[in-house]
């Protein structure tokens, strides 16, 4: 007689927020399929709608309770877990039927949670174990998460309140992540953290054994063995310490891409001070030089706020001319916004809403134009590019190169392109520009 199966309960998923959020997205449903449950894509066929929240801003809080509350309405049965877990009241106080609250991080007590409002039917044949861990990126890029937490206090951010102080994962149990993921099909490593500069920086970058030879955990050292996998590596949320100049020639030597994402957040140093960031700006100029001289193609992304606190038009017009001088290849810019719990919400001297929008629209055009130029110089070039997505309708595909980050830089558009495949890595002549993409046709 065959045995009928129960069907396993379906569990879905809205991740907003970061990366990092991502990446916690991941490991819960890895865990909860490897537990036996099913994945739904929507929320119709889901028993309980899990919804991954961000709490940076208040902007942020409220795309977190828009997605809620389109959960709450469109299914009923919701678990919050997330940054935003931290205010359980104000959510329920919105949402009185939610199942369960859970904050940032806490993997057991949402799964916990799972098990509660939707528990497994007893049968050995459900919990399977899936052969790698469960993905909500492309099969060819992975983000790479190395520590949690963060050390710093800056006066806008209550990301250490969320999060905790600064906790590093063993440099080996990273490798062995990432070397799983290459395995799988990944081609690039998306190295994340809330301060990856910072890495091992409480393990005392202490050694542990890894393929026969000791590896610290610090920072270089294990964007070095990342490297050894055969995948591109890209690092993203590094403060620029003075030990990130010993990276730079990982980038020359082709052992980890030419790219940096340093988090400056402004030039000015009254507000540098106020924001409690390190202030020397000159001193990052001359840095910066001496990365291009050792590495010329780097590229470096950051983003800045404006309208903070007190800040000036004579200090707004500061950065912009830092900006121009530090030729930076990609800027994404953040108006202010008070956060509850944040120290500048306190300061004096709040900048007008218009004032705010009229700097950011300032800024963004002001950066745009020296993305383009940057771009410009390279119409003519061969670039490596990786293939994100083929059209096969008219032949087309995206990709990015070396100095392009999924989903927040800009893109390589080709032409000819419909014998490729998402994830290949191919040779690109690069036949035009805009003010943020390129254009090309593959070579190979």
């Amino acid at each position: 007689m065959a045995t009928i199966l129960p069907s396993p309960p379906k569990i879905g998923m809205v991740s907003l927020g970061c990366p990092k959020n991502l990446v916690d997205s991941e490991r819960i449903l890895t865990k909860l399929r490897a537990d036996g449950y099913a994945m739904s894509p929507d929320y119709a066929g889901a028993d309980v709608v899990l919804v991954n929240t961000c709490g940076f801003l208040d902007s942020a809080k409220e795309e977190s309770l828009d997605a809620i509350g389109e959960a709450m309405a469109e299914n009923g049965r919701v678990i919050v877990t997330g940054c935003m877990g931290r205010e359980a009241e104000t959510i329920r106080a919105r949402f009185p039927g939610i199942l369960a609250i859970t904050g940032a991080q806490a993997y057991e007590q949402v799964v916990g949670a799972v098990y509660d409002a939707a528990p497994m039917p007893p049968s050995a044949f459900l919990n399977l174990v899936p052969e790698r861990d469960l993905k909500l990126t492309p099969r060819h890029y992975s983000y790479l998460k190395i520590s949690e937490g963060c050390n710093h206090l800056c006066s806008f951010c209550i990301i250490p309140a969320i999060r905790g102080d600064l906790v590093s994962r063993r440099p080996d149990a990273i490798l062995r992540e990432a070397e799983k993921l290459v395995a799988a099909g990944t081609r690039e490593l998306l190295v994340i953290s809330q301060d990856t500069s910072a890495y091992g920086l409480d393990l005392r970058h202490a050694e542990w054994p890894w393929k026969g030879a000791p590896v610290r955990a610090h920072m270089t050292d294990l964007a070095r063995e990342l490297g050894k996998l055969g995948a591109w590596v890209r690092l993203h949320y590094v403060y620029p310490y003075p030990h990130v100049d010993r990276v730079i020639p990982l980038m020359a030597d082709g052992l980890v891409l030419p790219y940096l994402d340093i988090p400056f957040q402004h030039a000015a140093p009254n507000v540098l001070k106020a924001m409690k960031r390190p202030a020397n700006e000159a001193k990052v100029l001359e840095r910066l030089a001496n990365w291009r001289s050792i590495c010329p193609d780097i590229a470096v992304r950051s983003s800045f706020v404006v309208g903070f606190p007190g800040e000036t038009e004579a200090e707004f017009q500061y950065l912009l001319d830092w900006l121009t001088e530090a030729q930076l290849d990609r800027v994404g810019a953040f108006r202010f916004e008070p956060v509850a719990g944040a120290l500048a919400n306190d300061l004096p001297g709040a900048v007008p809403e218009e004032v705010k929008e009229e700097r950011f629209a300032r800024i963004m055009e002001h950066t745009a134009l020296i993305s383009a130029a940057k771009l410009q110089r390279k119409i003519g070039r061969t670039l490596d590019v990786i293939i994100d997505a083929v059209d096969a309708e008219d032949g087309g595909a995206t990709g990015r190169s070396k100095a392009d980050a999924p989903e927040i830089d800009g893109e390589v558009h080709l032409r000819d392109a419909s014998h490729l495949t998402q994830g290949d890595i191919v040779r690109v002549e690069i036949e035009d520009a805009d003010d943020h993409d390129l254009f090309g046709v593959p070579l190979d």
